[in-house]
């Protein structure tokens, strides 16, 4: 690992960072490669970097039309958790957390990695026996979950507003203390530098415009920067995958919705754990820069225009400052909104396409961040074998058609089939 003495730290900072180094290459599109993955995202660079780490496969681009991580991995909420109630997401989510567990190690690169707890209310008899039921099925495959009472969350989290007359009254809770945060940017960072070092090409500003064909099998992509050949391409694109997929004539069970976040002036610590809670759909937790992040529901609508709605940030923040009445006390520093691909169950796909050499991740809705290095090693799977991986088959693209679906109830809204 690369060291910097303070001295360095500060030569660097007076001198505008003149003499840093690169973190990976910033090499031009070669014409031919043996996989082309389509996003610079976490779940790209991951793809790549598992690709050329466990699979051997090095000759990979990365096509990115924009900058690394500028995409959904830069607009999250940051959280780690893998307490879904379907077996189907337990096994990929519980992979993808062990992954977490030892990523800065594996990639010799801080992600941040913070297990602080993943802590879900109960805010009725209802809410409190669907966590219960939650909480079993998560300890019978082996996965952390304790359920909590009324009394326990209110030492865990004593801002909580649990006054009789609480708006919405909380009667307990369940937990997973493996769960908590990364740090989005140091993931893409993280990825990006190991997958550079084994000779992936990361290209940034390059935009697929098209798709090569030869005898209805894709041969490359078409960019802004000329034609790329490869014998397998996978999209990996997130809330624009509808749109990439169309470029091959195809059309996926998936609606691109925005879902926003906001955080707020940073403060002192105050919340050490992340707190959630379905019924409501809001989610709290503490950056390690001390802004209270925030996020909820999606604005509801069809658009890739990132920008959001100012009566959902109105309905998430009075959401929050009903469940932590201190939150109120803060201003707002900065919102965003970012383009999540949400599935007809809400479960994601990572499949072959009926198109031949063209494979698709996406569909990830709310999950996709936690997913990331899980999702990648699967994917990567795909694409150097042809073949899904045993946890990853379920999320097929025809389990639509077979009535296989995957319905994660309680994870969120879904949109309605057209």
């Amino acid at each position: 690992m690369t060291r910097f003495s303070a001295l360095s730290l500060l030569r660097a900072g007076l001198t505008g960072q003149k003499g840093w180094s690169r973190h990976w290459r910033d090499p031009e599109p070669r014409a031919q490669y043996d996989v082309i993955v389509i996003g610079g995202g976490g779940h790209g660079l991951a793809t790549a970097y598992y690709l050329a780490k466990v699979h051997g496969v090095r000759s990979v681009a990365v096509l990115e039309r924009g900058w690394i991580g500028g995409g959904n991995t830069g607009r999250n909420t940051t959280i780690v958790r893998s307490n879904y109630r379907q077996p189907q997401l337990q096994r990929l989510l519980e992979y993808s957390l062990t992954t977490w567990e030892t990523l800065s190690d594996e990639l010799n690169y801080n992600v941040m990695f913070s297990q602080r707890g993943a802590l879900f209310l109960g805010h009725s008899d209802a809410d409190m026996t669907h966590l219960a039921e939650r909480g079993d099925s998560l300890r019978c495959a082996g996965i952390d979950a304790e359920l909590l009472t009324r009394d326990q969350v209110a030492r865990l989290v004593p801002l909580l507003d649990m006054s009789p007359n609480a708006r919405f009254p909380v009667y307990g809770g369940l937990i997973q203390k493996r769960g908590g945060t990364a740090r989005h940017d140091a993931v893409a960072w993280g990825f990006a530098r190991a997958a550079d070092a084994l000779g992936v090409d990361i290209i940034q500003n390059c935009e697929v415009t098209g798709f090569a064909m030869t005898g209805g099998k894709v041969t490359g992509v078409k960019t802004n920067r000329g034609e790329v050949g490869a014998d397998r391409v996978g999209i990996c694109v997130a809330g624009s995958s509808g749109l990439v997929a169309g470029l091959a004539g195809l059309k996926l069970p998936i609606e691109s919705h925005l879902l926003q976040a906001f955080v707020s002036e940073p403060v002192k610590p105050m919340l050490d754990t992340v707190v959630m809670s379905q019924s409501i759909h809001a989610y709290i937790s503490q950056s390690d820069k001390g802004e209270m992040v925030v996020g909820g529901d999606p604005d509801h609508y069809p658009t890739y225009s990132q920008r959001g709605s100012p009566h959902r940030i109105e309905e998430v923040a009075a959401q929050a400052i009903s469940l932590i009445p201190a939150l109120s006390r803060l201003r707002m520093l900065r919102g965003w909104a970012g383009t999540t691909d949400m599935s007809f169950d809400g479960s994601p796909i990572i499949d072959t396409t009926p198109v031949d050499g063209l494979y698709l991740n996406g569909g990830w809705c709310y999950g996709g961040f936690k997913a990331t290095p899980g999702s990648g090693r699967l994917y990567a799977h795909l694409l150097a074998t042809g073949e899904s991986h045993e946890i990853a088959a379920p999320f097929s693209l025809d389990r639509f058609a077979r009535g296989a679906t995957i319905d994660e109830a309680g994870a969120g809204p879904l949109p309605q089939a057209r």
